[in-house]
């Protein structure tokens, strides 16, 4: 690739960001061609630099916190406008999207909800969370589309944002204790913890009630047929890029499956895949193809 801004040690910080902080989605990135992994691990570095400002922002302030995030969408902005940006990741991007396509837009997007991420830490529908998620989550589907070069119409587009909603649907319930312990932060809707008597002393207090059992079953089946509508979209994905993602796509909703091994005790221990599990999902997945079975359990551990 002959890049404008970014070189090997840029796409390589990237790389290294991915591995540190996106285990899933990184075992299933190495599976990428070359010429799409490195945007892909462009992408993932500029989400998680400005998503560690929003989630892990350490002595930051509220008011820097959004200043590195507008800071961040100016950088961007002008180097797309042909400045070089001083941070490698962005350079990176930068040259990632030029080099696919990906629209800005869908950037601003991501962005803008990171900035609501600031201001805003309850849901009272799940219908208000699906806005958040549009940017948190789907417009990185919409982004990876053109990262991985699909096809770009509308049900292609639209299940790639649905598959992001699940993923990050998932997140959320994975994640209930850290997001509230340490960010004060609920993602499940309100209106269903009222439906199902579930109370925010509950979570503060870790009560794992038959009440938030059944709202663990309900939200996990939503998360479920979220996923199921997106596989028509991976279908529809490039031959070369499709068992990748179907690969991240299963192992990410198997953390639901794990949560129910755990009888939904997502206070006592986080919900993860092993290596093991990753390993034998991928061996299903690639199980018509030798050459790459081998691959994979080659680059079982990344360097």
């Amino acid at each position: 690739m002959t890049n404008r801004f970014s070189d090997s040690h840029d796409i390589e910080f990237c790389r290294k960001l991915h591995r540190e902080y996106g285990t899933t989605y990184y075992f299933a990135t190495m599976r990428f061609p070359e010429a799409i992994k490195w945007r892909v691990h462009a992408l993932y570095g500029f989400v998680r630099i400005a998503d560690e400002w929003v989630d892990n922002p350490g002595n930051l302030t509220l008011e820097q916190q959004r200043q590195n995030l507008e800071a961040w969408r100016e950088s961007m902005v002008t180097g797309l406008a042909g400045e070089r940006p001083e941070h490698g990741v962005m350079r990176a991007f930068c040259d990632a999207m030029q080099d696919s396509g990906m629209p800005v837009e869908e950037a601003h997007c991501f962005l803008d909800a990171m900035i609501m991420d600031l201001d805003k830490d309850r849901y009272e529908s799940y219908t208000e969370l699906q806005r958040y998620m549009r940017g948190s989550a789907s417009a990185i589907g919409v982004l990876m589309c053109y990262a991985m070069g699909a096809k770009l119409d509308s049900q292609t587009l639209e299940r790639a944002k649905v598959l992001g909603e699940a993923m990050q649907l998932t997140n959320f319930l994975r994640d209930i204790r850290e997001d509230y312990d340490t960010r004060s932060r609920i993602y499940l809707p309100l209106e269903d913890m009222a439906k199902f008597g579930v109370t925010e002393d509950d979570i503060r207090n870790r009560r794992l009630t038959p009440e938030f059992v059944n709202l663990m079953k309900f939200e996990i089946d939503r998360a479920r047929r979220l996923y199921a509508l997106s596989d028509s979209g991976i279908a529809s994905l490039p031959i070369e890029v499709r068992k990748p993602v179907q690969l991240a796509r299963i192992l990410y909703s198997q953390i639901l499956d794990e949560i129910e091994r755990m009888d939904y005790d997502v206070f006592s221990r986080r919900a993860r895949t092993s290596k093991i599990q990753k390993l034998s999902v991928a061996f299903r997945v690639y199980f018509d193809s030798i050459p790459g079975v081998l691959r994979l359990f080659r680059d079982a551990s990344p360097a």
